[in-house]
This record gives structure tokens, sequence and C-alpha cells, in this order.
């Protein structure tokens, strides 16, 4: 079975990750709009419309990203994508994640994180996580799980 790169069946008793979808673009950057999500990011600016425009476009480009959905409310949390599936690594790539402040530090984004891993682990032997230099919130997340950093490099931002 091949990996598929937006299931529509992930889900745990806290959140559901839904393929994003062109209509879910007004409720994903009222999450986005909040300067303070960005703060950490080598794109700080994509609380404002254009920017967030590209990250958007970007998003549904990819075919692998997901609008991540309270389960209980149906609220907006915030969005994450599996991108570059490598055959010949069998690895794939997590990121371009947000979480809007209100779910920060409240087991949110370690529901999100053991979502993606145990369905990716299904199809593929490693999972690597973009993170940002100088994203140490994000970075303190990974190790939190386990995550070990092997590598820095310059990325190039959709």
């Amino acid at each position: 079975m091949p990996f598929n790169l937006q299931p529509a069946f992930l889900r745990d008793d806290l959140i559901k990750l839904v393929p994003l979808q062109d209509n879910d673009f007004d409720k994903l950057f009222q999450v986005a709009s909040d300067p303070l999500v960005w703060e950490q990011h080598p794109n700080p600016n994509r609380y404002k419309l254009e920017d967030f425009t590209t990250y958007f476009k970007g998003a549904i480009a990819s075919k692998g990203a997901f609008l991540i959905l309270d389960l209980k409310t149906n609220e907006t949390v915030g969005c994450s994508r599996y991108y570059d599936y490598d055959e010949s690594d069998n690895s794939i790539l997590i990121g371009y994640t947000f979480i809007g402040t209100k779910f920060w530090g409240t087991g949110y984004n370690k529901s999100l994180k053991k979502i993606m891993l145990d369905y990716a682990f299904q199809f593929v032997d490693k999972v690597y996580f973009h993170i940002g230099a100088f994203n140490m919130r994000s970075q303190k997340a990974i190790e939190k799980i386990g995550g070990v950093k092997v590598d820095e490099f310059e990325v190039e931002h959709y």
C-alpha cells in the first residue's frame, strides 16, 4: 500500500486532521493572523494576509496538508502537512505546522505529532521534522516527544 499524504481518517480523542481545502482559508487565517504564532518562525510575517496567502497556496499545492480541528468543538486549531516523501530513503517530512496560541501547552501539539507519526511509521522508516533554527518553542516540543536534531540547512519557503 503506497503512502497517502492526505488520508481522511487521522484522529484521536482530542483532534482530527482533515485534508485542507480551498474553502478553509478564512477559518485558518483567523488562527494564523496572530503575530505571536509566527514570532520565532523563519517567516515571521505569515500573520499578514499576503504572506499567509502564499503559505496557504503552498499547503494546497502540497496535497499533504491538514486542517487541525478540535474533535469536540470543531474549532480550528491550526495546520500541518506531510511532504517530500523519499521512497529511496524510505522517509517523509512533517512541517509547516502552526497551532493557535489558545491551544499552546494543552496537549494539542503532542496529540498532532503522535497522530502524524503513528500514521507515517506504517509506511516509512524515518520521519523528519523541519523546524526553524530560532524556533525554540517548536524545537523543545519535538524534544519532549523524543525527537533528535540530525541536521541544519537552509530551506526555500514556498
